[in-house]
């Protein structure tokens, strides 16, 4: 919005969270452990595992391989089920998100298949920004 204020351009597609990179290809962000190397996407004062306090910013692969799933079949209201949620590693970095773009049964994903970040449009509002999340779909 502030581009708009200074008279720049708006996007109309916003990310969900903020280490999410809509600019060029679509990417994670990680804040990493300048010291242990350790890689988080949440804000943090101290490493939990060396307790350092300084990091920066790194890309992560949008290529991996699915670790583990669950389907998940019970949901809070307003949330269509059923759907796969699941941890991925991203050539070492860990990442939970959906499985997006299979059907959610154990005949479409498998532990060790290769998946790729893919974006979700989440909602609309009434001026038409679209806000946009991550999932990954299968790789084949």
């Amino acid at each position: 919005m502030l581009a708009h204020l200074q008279g720049g351009p708006v996007s109309n597609r916003v990310p969900l969270v903020d280490y999410l990179v809509l600019d060029g290809e679509p990417h994670l962000t990680a804040r990493e452990c300048t010291r242990c190397g350790a890689r988080y996407f949440d804000r943090r004062n101290a490493c939990a595992a060396c307790e350092a306090d300084t990091f920066h910013t790194v890309d992560v692969a949008t290529e991996g391989e699915l670790r583990a799933f669950t389907i998940v079949s019970f949901a809070a209201p307003g949330i269509p089920v059923p759907f796969v949620a699941g941890v991925v590693d991203c050539a070492g970095t860990s990442v939970r998100a959906n499985v997006v773009n299979v059907p959610a049964d154990p005949r479409h994903v498998r532990v060790g298949m290769k998946v790729r970040l893919a974006t979700v449009t989440v909602g609309v509002d009434a001026a038409g920004v679209e806000a946009v999340g991550f999932g990954f779909e299968p790789a084949s």
